[in-house]
């Protein structure tokens, strides 16, 4: 019995924005608020995916966004990893999911393989700086 949602994008949006409504109902400041989406919790594959995509819904609510994906199963699903294939087997999927998140303007990425998603983010952003001195 899998997950029910009409449209994933949506419905984690109005979710965390009722979460967000109870925090500062509470008395906690929008700033001091951190979105998650919940990669990987009572989702598939393709609503990781859809979520992955579209993290980008979440910059108007003037809170930080976390991605929390790393080594999660839905990477060794679409990496080809046996599902009983170790979480280290995931690193290299996990780094390409944490550059997604970047790239969709996650301001926290927890990681667990710091070193080498550190180093992908540093390649990255420098090829886009040097892209946009060329442009």
């Amino acid at each position: 019995k899998g997950p029910k949602y009409n449209d994933v994008r949506f419905d984690v949006h109005d979710w965390l924005m009722a979460a967000l409504a109870r925090a500062e109902a509470a008395g906690i400041a929008r700033e001091r608020v951190i979105l998650d989406p919940g990669i990987g919790f009572g989702k598939t594959v393709a609503h990781n995916l859809a979520l992955l995509s579209h993290l980008a819904l979440l910059h108007g609510t003037g809170c930080a966004i976390l991605l929390g994906a790393s080594r999660k199963r839905f990477i060794g699903t679409l990496g080809g990893a046996d599902a009983a294939d170790a979480a280290e087997a995931r690193v290299p999927g996990s780094v390409a999911v944490a550059l997604q998140g970047a790239a969709q303007g996650a301001q926290i990425l927890r990681v667990h393989d710091v070193a080498e998603t550190r180093q992908a983010l540093a390649l990255w952003r420098a090829m886009a700086a040097q892209q946009d001195r060329d442009q």
